[in-house]
């Protein structure tokens, strides 16, 4: 689902580092193009207002993968907050 952030990432937790981000081979298959070693990736989340395709602006729990000199990639919405 297409959304955009508003604002700052409050919150911020890393919940998996190195091998423990099972999606970390196909992470660098799609961004470690040209880097002389393998990035440390981490799946982090945090809290944020988003905006929805529909326009709607909501508080929601965020999840995403970010490594150093690649920078963050992957947002997705893991829950919408009442």
């Amino acid at each position: 689902m297409p959304f955009r952030i508003i604002g700052d990432i409050e919150r911020v937790e890393t919940i998996a580092v190195g091998p423990s981000v099972r999606e970390r081979r196909r992470l660098a298959e799609e961004y470690e193009q040209g880097q002389q070693r393998r990035a440390q990736w981490r799946k982090r989340k945090g809290f944020a207002q988003v905006e929805l395709p529909n326009g709607t602006i909501e508080r929601a729990e965020i999840h995403w993968y970010e490594a150093h000199g690649i920078g963050r990639k992957e947002f997705k919405i893991k829950h919408i907050l009442i």
